[in-house]
């Protein structure tokens, strides 16, 4: 299905009817410093080979990526493949249509209900997280949210992100437990941040326990790309979508 082998397929127990995937850095045609699958139309990579890129990805998976312009907000929309909204996060309903975030550290989270009749994506940076992304997806999916599984994909490791003092009050002020989620660094006054405990504080506190994936970091890892590693750089693609029958 994939045109390059280290594409991810999310383990998560999802009904045959979700389909999900994590693109890589390769397999397009995009140049250095976006080499090569840049999926994402506004870091200034050539317009053209961000378009051959989407292709690539739409004949592998034989879905059509309903896009966001993301702007860490926590806004949730349906998802609409002739549409570009501004949010941060969009549900589906509709077989072949694809919830599809772009990321480059920040944390993408995939949705499914276990009966498989809806979809959703968000991107959620620690803005996102803290504004509530994940709390407004699980409502606007309108499934108990005992019946949603969650898939963390790629994201910043705890070993990577640091954040300030205002990162961690902004959480703890919420939820008292996601200080187990900050580690002083070794800078004064800074906390290394674990995106992935944060989102599973938040996603129980809604009342959603199903939740797998996380462990990966984007900074030390070259399959992806990260905008903390290099400023200048490409996005890949998280994606959920139910199949045609």
């Amino acid at each position: 299905m994939n045109p390059s082998s280290d594409w991810l397929t999310p383990d998560w127990p999802a009904p045959a009817s979700v389909r999900a995937c994590v693109t890589t850095r390769a397999g397009g045609v995009s140049l250095p410093p976006f080499d090569s699958l840049n999926l994402g139309d506004h870091v200034e990579d050539d317009p053209l080979a961000v378009a051959a890129n989407r292709q690539v990805l739409v004949d592998a998976l034989g879905c059509r990526p309903a896009w966001l312009k993301q702007v860490h907000s926590p806004d949730v929309v349906e998802a609409d493949p002739w549409q570009v909204p501004t949010a941060d996060a969009s549900w589906s309903a509709t077989p072949g249509t694809a919830c599809a975030v772009l990321t480059a550290d920040c944390l993408p989270a995939l949705f499914c209900d276990r009966a498989g009749t809806r979809v959703a994506a968000a991107h959620a940076g620690w803005r996102g997280l803290a504004g509530g992304v994940l709390e407004n997806t699980v409502a606007a999916l309108g499934i108990e949210p005992a019946e949603l599984l969650v898939w963390l994909g790629p994201a910043i490791g705890p070993q990577s992100f640091e954040v300030g003092a205002e990162v961690r009050e902004a959480f703890v002020a919420v939820h008292a437990e996601a200080q187990r989620a900050f580690v002083p660094s070794a800078n004064a006054g800074k906390f290394m941040a674990d995106l992935y405990a944060l989102a599973r504080i938040r996603l129980a506190a809604s009342g959603v326990t199903a939740v797998y994936g996380g462990g990966l970091d984007t900074f030390s890892d070259p399959r992806f790309f990260s905008y903390r590693r290099a400023a200048r750089t490409g996005r890949f693609a998280s994606l959920v979508w139910i199949a045609r029958p």
